[in-house]
């Protein structure tokens, strides 16, 4: 199968995505921003949406959606709202507004599916090049701030006494989680965003300790979801994404079912 150009893609993106996914989505999990993640996939439907609206690209629409709404929902969120009802307000108008761009564009039906669900196989050389570019850039932007990453997704408590750089942190890592959604929507779409960015950093959490280690499982992780489902799908003709879920979510439940039986 890799004699065909479009499977050299496809298995270099979903690589590619797999390795920033499972980076960025231990911090997520550690924080708890799984809900968050979840919400801004369907912010990034609405942004691709729009994109294919005025004639951008819908990686481009999609970046612009969830940076934007990432950061309105970071400066809404206080100790006097709710963090997940404030995600919920913004994810609602999200969805309305993406139904009302599919419309006011007369998206076709093909490109609706992309969006929600993917089309890694569709992807071109240049695809690769930008995906490639953004994920250098997050996988710059956690190595240089590593330090207070690791300290706000998981011990938030020890830096309480800046709140200046607490609140950097916290905007620098929603933008982080906003670009690592527009990507990873490129593999599994704006509805499985969520099957790459937290199921592999989940299921790590119940073999390893240590935020090195987590890394490293869940890149393992999701790099086996990922190359198992292309293979799977280059071989029935099936849904890649189908085949991605389905093995994160079995490695999930099994390494809850091993957890269980070791403790």
């Amino acid at each position: 199968m890799f004699e065909y150009s479009f499977m050299q893609n496809a298995f270099m993106a979903g690589t590619v995505v797999s390795i920033v996914a499972a980076v960025v989505g231990t911090f997520v999990v550690a924080r708890n921003y799984a809900f968050l993640t979840h919400s801004l996939s369907e912010i990034g439907f609405a942004g691709a949406a729009f994109g294919f609206w005025i004639g951008w690209p819908p990686l481009l629409g999609m970046m612009a959606a969830t940076f934007l709404s990432s950061l309105s929902i970071g400066a809404l969120d206080s100790r006097y709202t709710k963090r997940d009802n404030v995600t919920s307000a913004v994810s609602a108008l999200a969805i309305g507004l993406g139904i009302l761009f599919l419309a006011l564009g007369h998206t076709a039906t093909s490109a609706a599916t992309g969006i929600l669900f993917g089309s890694v196989l569709g992807i071109s050389h240049f695809d690769l090049l930008v995906l490639l570019a953004l994920a250098l850039v997050v996988l710059l932007v956690m190595l240089v701030d590593y330090r207070p990453l690791r300290q706000l997704a998981f011990d938030e408590a020890g830096i309480y006494r800046d709140s200046w750089s607490v609140r950097i942190t916290k905007y620098l890592f929603l933008a982080v989680i906003a670009l690592t959604v527009s990507i990873s929507a490129q593999l599994v779409g704006s509805l499985l965003i969520f099957v790459l960015i937290t199921l592999p950093a989940a299921s790590a959490k119940y073999w390893v300790t240590g935020v090195a280690r987590l890394m490293a499982v869940a890149v393992a992780f999701a790099l086996f979801g990922t190359w198992m489902g292309l293979t799977l799908a280059y071989l029935t003709n099936l849904p890649t994404s189908f085949f991605i879920a389905t093995i994160e979510v079995a490695i999930y439940l099994l390494s809850l079912w091993s957890f269980r039986q070791r403790a």
